[in-house]
């Protein structure tokens, strides 16, 4: 095979542009088969907090998940420290009436007018994404399925967590599905512009989180897997050229205009589900590299 590497300015009001511009200057465009592609779109929303407008839908009493979350602190003696301010305003937090216990048996039924008062709420606010998460769906997705319709049908960008995070543990599943919900939009159009305006036979792969690649449809559905999609890639580049040079250990430094990504290489690439970015959980399988905001 043969490397050839081109550099085009970034065009953030359609990073689209640029990868197409690119492409053209190496004279590839129209002759690609599959194009792979790493992007910074998620990474760079939540740092710059300039994701969509996001509400959550959760079951009664539990609209604080998010500003509760653990016990945990970043700076174990600071007497003033501060945590992030939710990407989901309390507000945009609103309750259903249902219940399901444990074993996923239904307590409390789901009331279908309190799903439309939800709606109605967050369609006020003018809310373009809406985080599904209710209690213990994981172990079964009824009631949540039953929301998530209701909300498609009023037309939301919808992350129901029995679709992209079904496990327990409340706290990092409800931000995990916050997180998709508030990269979603912008992913969503990204790869649908992009999708257009590559060749109808040339297939668009997106490098994910934890170094591998998924369809560009499954992307924009699952958006957080994208959110150390470029860091990510960078990562797998470096471990293939320290290996290429007999490097079995190395740390890698990726600075770019929004952050700089670190990962440490001792062997192998190492994988975590207990990641964070921008200071907000995301337990979806990522490589672990450790993201600084400029």
């Amino acid at each position: 095979g043969q490397f050839r590497i081109q550099k085009v300015l970034s065009t953030p009001d359609d990073p689209s542009r640029a990868i197409l511009q690119g492409l053209a200057d190496l004279g590839v465009l129209e002759h690609l088969t599959t194009l792979v592609h790493g992007s910074t779109v998620a990474t760079n929303a939540v740092l710059e907090r300039k994701g969509a407008a996001t509400g959550l839908i959760t079951t009664a009493g539990f609209r604080d998940v998010l500003e509760i979350g653990r016990q945990t602190r970043p700076k174990l003696y600071a007497i003033r420290a501060q945590k992030e301010p939710p990407l989901v305003p309390r507000s945009a937090r609103v309750e259903v009436i249902e219940r399901l216990n444990e074993r996923g048996e239904a307590i409390i039924a789901l009331d279908e007018e309190s799903v439309s008062t939800a709606i109605a709420d967050l369609q006020a606010q003018h809310i373009e994404a809406v985080a599904i998460s209710l209690l213990f769906s994981f172990t079964n997705p009824a009631h949540e399925q039953r929301v998530a319709e209701a909300v498609r049908k009023a037309g939301f960008y919808v992350s129901a967590s029995y679709e992209v995070l079904p496990e327990f543990r409340e706290y990092e599943r409800t931000s995990t599905v916050v997180l998709n919900a508030y990269v979603g939009p912008l992913i969503d159009r990204y790869l649908a512009r992009l999708e257009q305006a590559i060749p109808e036979h040339t297939t668009l792969r997106i490098m994910q989180s934890n170094g591998g690649s998924i369809s560009s449809t499954t992307a924009r559905r699952e958006a957080a897997r994208t959110l150390l999609s470029g860091p990510a890639a960078g990562v797998v580049g470096a471990a293939f050229v320290a290996g290429a040079s007999d490097i079995t250990r190395s740390i890698t430094l990726d600075i770019g205009g929004t952050s700089t990504d670190v990962a440490l290489i001792d062997g192998a690439i190492t994988e975590t589900t207990d990641g964070k970015i921008g200071g907000y959980p995301n337990k979806l399988p990522m490589l672990d590299i450790h993201t600084v905001g400029a």
